[in-house]
């Protein structure tokens, strides 16, 4: 992933932050009123406004010496989302006794539909890694900028590899212009500070 920054944003920030993950839907009416919709995006994009997390002084100057240093929209870093940064028991592939990289994901299920997320920035120390539901204390290392589990030795044919971790999303800010306002000696705010999720 290229201009990206290896870094968190902060996160007591970001823990005040409004939004989630969206779609691209075309819906299409017809004169009878039948609707034709078709999903464009096969995963959803996360996008969050974390204008809500200032609330002292010293977030402001954090706030606009990380935006300084990412140059507005130019790189990438990591964001914390609240309402969705864990995952447990997470079957991220099957050993055939040759392979010996998983990528981690996420997976949703609901009503017999399952969508699956590539998780490309684990929370460095909080990986863990099962085979058929035994932890993997060694033999394996994880590359926490892509997601990416490698294995020393290929696990057996059939055994079932599992993941627990805690995960950032890659994000960008989608605004170059930073607009703060000081409101006190103690508080600025920002009405917008948009932040767009970045795909993998």
């Amino acid at each position: 992933m290229s201009g990206f920054h290896e870094v968190q944003f902060p996160p007591d920030i970001s823990y005040g932050a409004s939004g989630g993950p969206g779609y691209s839907t075309t819906v299409v009416t017809t004169v009878s009123g039948h609707e034709r919709r078709n999903a464009n995006w096969a995963a959803a994009r996360g996008k969050w406004n974390v204008a809500h997390g200032l609330k002292k002084r010293d977030q402001v100057a954090a706030l606009i010496a990380f935006f300084r240093a990412r140059r507005g929209r130019a790189y990438g870093f990591r964001f914390k989302d609240w309402t969705d940064y864990q995952a447990l028991a997470q079957l991220i592939g099957q050993g055939d006794g040759a392979s010996k990289t998983f990528q981690l994901v996420k997976t949703y299920a609901s009503g017999g539909e399952v969508e699956t997320r590539v998780i490309t920035k684990p929370v460095p120390g909080t990986v863990k890694i099962y085979r058929d539901g035994v932890e993997a204390v060694s033999g394996w290392s994880v590359n926490t900028a892509t997601g990416l589990v490698t294995f020393t030795v290929a696990p057996v044919s059939g055994v079932q590899v599992t993941a627990d971790f805690e995960f950032d999303v890659p994000v960008r800010f989608d605004s170059d212009q930073m607009d703060l306002t000081i409101e006190t000696y103690q508080l600025g705010s920002w009405g917008q500070i948009p932040v767009l999720e970045i795909r993998p």
